[in-house]
């Protein structure tokens, strides 16, 4: 009965897995534009999902500050954001939990640059291999 159910359950984990050929389908972009506040600083909220960023395509300006306020969605799995772009100055790993917590950085060259969840469970495929990703616009 045991090996059964050892059996039972590697089936179904089997049975979880994508393969290695399959690509998510891309989530539809939903764009946001950060608020500039009297401050100076641009402000935008993110939530973090099961795969997902909301919004996942924010438009910035260059050399302003970017305030980003993000939060995950009660669940175990962790995430984080992530943005690397040296030519642009951006260098933000942050981890996302489900409590709202505030970062800052300044993007000093328009562009388009790819945000991410570098997260990865032991077996199977990474957050950002199964579609946790976004944009982030730089514009002038």
């Amino acid at each position: 009965m045991k090996l059964a159910a050892i059996f039972a359950a590697a089936a179904l984990a089997a049975g979880c897995q994508s393969t290695p050929e399959h690509k998510p389908a891309a989530a539809p972009q939903e764009k946001q534009v950060a608020k500039l506040d009297s401050d100076g600083v641009q402000r935008v909220q993110v939530v973090a999902g099961s795969y997902f960023f909301k919004p996942n395509h924010i438009v910035v300006k260059a050399n302003a500050p970017v305030e980003i306020t993000a939060r995950k969605e009660p669940g175990m799995a962790p995430h984080n954001l992530v943005i690397k772009a040296p030519e642009a100055g951006l260098s933000v790993e942050e981890e996302i939990v489900t409590e709202a917590k505030k970062f800052s950085f300044t993007a000093t060259r328009p562009g388009k640059y790819e945000i991410y969840c570098a997260k990865k469970p032991p077996i199977g495929q990474s957050h950002r291999e199964r579609g946790m990703v976004g944009t982030l616009e730089v514009v002038p």
